[in-house]
C-alpha cells in the first residue's frame, strides 16, 4: 500500500489506564506492519473539565469526521450532573448503529467455566431506552421513553444475519421481552422473523431476554450470534465477556454507514492508572477488528496468533495471572513486548487465526411505506395526588364531549372502572378517552378537553394520541383489561 492511499485513523489515548494500553497496542500494531496514518485527539476527562459538557472538542469532532475511523481508549466521565456519556454521543451522532462484541474463551490458559464459548453479541446502538428521553412528570414519577423504530431494527437485524453469513456462523438468536412490551419489543421480534426468512441457510430462534440471558450465562455453547435491542445488548455483552474469561479481554466495534469506531469494553480504571499493570488485550482486540475493517486482515491474523502464543506461554498480566498455572507475571509494556517477540508464530492449542477479508456489509436504504392511520382517541396523563380512582373519574367526566372516558390506569394497571383497592397507586394517572360517534376523524375536541381541564383544575402533564395502523391497534391495553 503506498503512502498516499493509507487510511488515517483518529486515535484517542483516553484517561486512566487509557494512555498505557494505547501505547502498548500501537507498539504491537507498528511491529506487525499495520499500515495507516495516525491523528491523535484529546477527548474525555480533560475536555469535560475544561468546560465542554460533551467531553469532545470541535477539533476532535473534525478529525473523527474527516478520517471516519476512530480507535479509542477508555475515558473517564466526571461525577456529577451535566455530563453526557461520550460513548452514547459518539454512537448516535455518527450513526454507529451496530455494536459488535466477540466473546471467546481461551481455556485452559484463561480461567472460565465455559471453555467452548464463542459468541458474538450484535447490539443495536442508537435507540431503545438509550435515546435518553426522560422527564420528571409528577412529584413521584419519572418517565423514560423506549423508542424502537422499524428502520433501526431492520438495519441491526440484517447486519446480524449478514455478519453470520460472512463469518460462516450457523445460527442467529434474537433476545426480546415481547411477552410484556408487545409493541416495542414486539416490533423487534416481528422484524427479526421477517428478515430471517431471507436467510434460509441460517438457523433462527427467539428467546425472552430473561431466560435467554440465563441460558447464555449457563450454556453459552448453544449460541452463535445474538442480536438484541440496545439496553439488553449492553448488559448481556458484558455478561458474555466476563463469563468467557474477563471483560478485560474483549474489544468491540461500532459500525455505521460511513464511520467506524473501535474500543475496549472496560472502563478507564483510574485506581490502577500509571502502575503498568493493566491488560492491553481488550484494546488490542478492538484494533484487530479495525485492521480487518480496513482490509488488513493478514496483519490482524499475525497479531491474533502472536497474542495466542503469548497466552499459551503463560505470559500473563495481573488480571488473568494464576499462580502455579501462569508462567510469568508481566506489566502492560512487557506484555506488549512479549506479543511483539512472538509475531510470526502460531499457537499450538488455541485455534489458529485465519485472515479475514475486508469486512464490508452493505445495508440497503430503508424504503418508507405509508400505512393507513386511523385516530381512535387520546390518553391524558394527569398529575393528581388523590388516592381513590372513582373520585378522579368523576372529575374527568367533566371533560367529555366527542370523547368518553373509558379507562384509568396507574403504572400501567387498570384501576377504573372495577379496579382493586389493593393496587398501589402513585400520583401519575393515565386517563383514556375514546372517540365515539364520529364518522370522520376530528381531533379538535382534544383542545376543548384541555381547556375544560384548566377550568376544572385538572393538571394534564402529557397527551398521547391513539391510532390503529392498517387496522391493527397501535397502543397498549391496561394490565387487567
Amino acid at each position: 500500500m503506498n503512502n498516499s492511499s493509507k487510511p488515517t485513523v483518529t486515535i484517542a489515548r483516553g484517561d486512566g489506564i487509557g494512555p498505557e494500553i494505547m501505547d502498548a497496542t500501537l507498539a504491537i500494531l507498528d511491529a506487525a506492519g499495520a499500515d495507516f496514518k495516525k491523528e491523535f485527539v484529546e477527548i474525555g476527562e480533560a475536555s469535560y473539565l475544561s468546560g465542554n459538557s460533551s467531553g469532545i472538542s470541535a477539533e476532535a469532532w473534525k478529525a473523527i469526521r474527516d478520517n471516519k475511523l476512530f480507535l479509542k481508549a477508555p475515558i473517564t466521565t466526571p461525577q456529577g450532573g451535566g455530563y453526557k456519556s461520550l460513548n452514547v454521543t459518539l454512537r448516535k451522532t455518527l450513526g454507529l448503529f451496530a455494536n459488535i462484541r466477540p466473546c471467546i474463551s481461551y481455556a485452559p490458559f484463561v480461567r472460565t467455566k465455559h471453555p467452548e464459548m464463542d459468541v458474538v453479541i450484535v447490539r443495536e446502538n442508537e435507540e431503545d431506552l438509550y435515546a435518553g428521553i426522560e422527564h420528571q412528570q409528577t412529584d413521584e414519577v419519572v418517565q423514560c421513553l423506549k423508542l424502537i423504530t422499524r428502520p433501526g431494527t431492520e438495519r441491526i437485524v440484517r447486519y446480524a444475519f449478514e455478519f453470520a453469513k460472512m463469518h460462516g456462523r450457523k445460527k442467529v438468536t434474537c433476545f426480546t421481552k415481547d411477552n410484556i412490551m408487545k409493541h416495542t419489543d414486539g416490533l423487534f421480534h416481528k422484524i427479526f422473523k421477517e428478515i430471517g426468512e431471507e436467510y434460509p441457510e441460517i438457523e433462527k430462534e427467539n428467546m425472552i431476554i430473561d431466560i435467554g440471558a440465563a441460558r447464555l450465562a449457563d450454556t453459552p455453547e448453544m449460541f452463535d450470534v445474538v442480536v438484541m435491542p440496545n439496553l439488553y445488548g449492553d448488559v448481556v455483552s458484558d455478561i458474555a465477556a466476563q463469563i468467557s474469561g474477563s471483560v478485560g479481554l474483549a474489544g468491540s466495534s461500532n459500525i455505521g454507514e460511513s464511520f467506524a469506531m473501535f474500543e475496549a469494553i472496560h472502563g478507564s480504571a483510574p485506581t490502577i492508572a500509571g502502575k503498568n499493570i493493566a491488560n492491553p488485550s481488550g484494546l488490542l482486540k478492538a484494533a484487530e477488528m479495525l485492521l480487518e475493517h480496513i482490509g488488513q486482515g493478514e496483519v490482524a491474523q499475525k497479531i491474533k496468533n502472536a497474542w495466542a502464543v503469548t497466552i499459551e506461554d503463560g505470559i500473563h498480566t495481573e488480571d488473568i495471572f494464576v499462580a502455579g498455572k501462569s508462567r510469568e507475571l508481566v506489566g502492560t509494556k512487557e506484555f506488549a513486548e512479549a506479543v511483539i517477540a512472538r509475531l510470526g508464530q502460531k499457537p499450538e492449542r488455541l485455534p489458529e487465526a485465519k485472515p479475514v477479508e475486508q469486512i464490508k456489509i452493505e445495508i440497503p436504504k430503508y424504503a418508507r411505506v405509508q400505512r393507513k392511520k386511523e385516530y381512535k382517541g387520546v390518553d391524558l396523563f394527569v398529575h393528581w395526588s388523590g388516592s381513590n380512582p372513582d373520585e378522579l373519574a368523576e372529575k374527568l367526566h367533566a371533560l367529555e364531549g366527542e370523547h368518553k372516558l373509558s379507562m384509568i390506569t396507574n403504572r400501567g394497571v387498570k384501576v377504573w372502572p372495577n379496579g382493586f383497592e389493593e393496587t398501589f397507586c402513585t400520583d401519575h394517572w393515565r386517563c383514556r378517552f375514546e372517540r365515539v360517534g364520529q364518522e370522520t376523524e376530528s381531533r379538535q375536541d382534544i383542545a376543548v378537553m384541555m381547556a375544560r381541564a384548566i377550568t376544572q383544575d385538572i393538571d394534564i402533564i402529557k397527551t398521547e394520541n391513539l391510532f390503529d395502523f392498517d387496522g391493527v391497534r397501535g397502543y397498549s391495553l391496561g394490565q387487567g383489561q
